[in-house]
């Protein structure tokens, strides 16, 4: 689905979203009263420090409101963006603070949910769709928090070693099956059904709290997770 499919598919009767300089900004009606917030990357723009900002920004004003608005993060990105600028002006600081901005947001009440509708990777993915409280796809997405060839350089172990991990062991691999199978992905919405609809019942059914170790766990492609996880809460409630 192209941008415009999703924006007319969640919000059928109008919004006031707009694109520029591949920032996506703005907020669309729920059917029960009320509106969800909306910003993103869109048409594989990388992420770069303006933009991490531009985006921190509207997340913190959000959060500093009251009430419960959500926030729709809508994801279609490359990687950070990777010029000797941004790294010189510390790039990897404004995607952090544009991650806890999410986190205030969420502490805060306003439940915030990814939809990653394109492709996403490294420091840009990290801090916006996996930022979010809940992260969903549509089929075609693409993410990787790194490529295997990229992998290899890093841990100076052979791209066929790589190759051959990543068949049994869906963290080593990039894609949307394996981010779902880690319990990264939440779902993925079915395009055939209006996604004003599936939003609807997402914001109605599901739990605040990050349940991703736990589905991980269940789908086997993160299995020790959750219980290290608990076992560490349980250490420390007992400290």
């Amino acid at each position: 689905m192209t941008l415009d499919e999703i924006l007319t598919s969640l919000f059928p009767e109008g919004h006031s979203i707009a694109v520029s300089d591949g920032l996506i900004l703005g907020e669309g009606p729920l059917r029960d009263g009320g509106a969800i917030h909306v910003l993103g990357i869109a048409a594989e723009t990388p992420l770069g420090v303006e933009g991490a900002l531009t985006l921190a920004r509207r997340v913190l004003d959000v959060a500093a409101r009251d009430g419960a608005e959500p926030i729709l993060v809508l994801i279609d990105s490359s990687s950070q963006r990777m010029s000797r600028r941004d790294e010189l002006l510390g790039i990897s600081e404004y995607l952090a603070h544009l991650a806890k901005a999410f986190m205030l947001a969420e502490t805060r009440g306003h439940r915030t949910i990814g939809l990653l509708y394109g492709g996403s990777a490294a420091g840009a993915f990290i801090a916006t769709a996996l930022a979010a409280g809940t992260l969903v796809a549509l089929p075609g997405a693409h993410p990787a928090v790194m490529d295997l060839p990229s992998m290899a350089r890093v841990t100076k172990l052979p791209l066929d070693v790589l190759e051959e991990k990543a068949k049994a062991t869906p963290v080593f691999a990039p894609g949307l099956e394996n981010l779902a199978k880690t319990g990264a992905i939440q779902t993925i919405w079915d395009p055939r059904t209006p996604l004003a609809r599936q939003l609807r019942e997402w914001l109605a059914t599901s739990a605040a709290g990050d349940g991703r170790d736990r589905l991980g766990a269940e789908r086997g492609g993160r299995p020790k997770a959750a219980a290290i996880a608990a076992r560490v809460v349980a250490e420390q409630s007992g400290a």
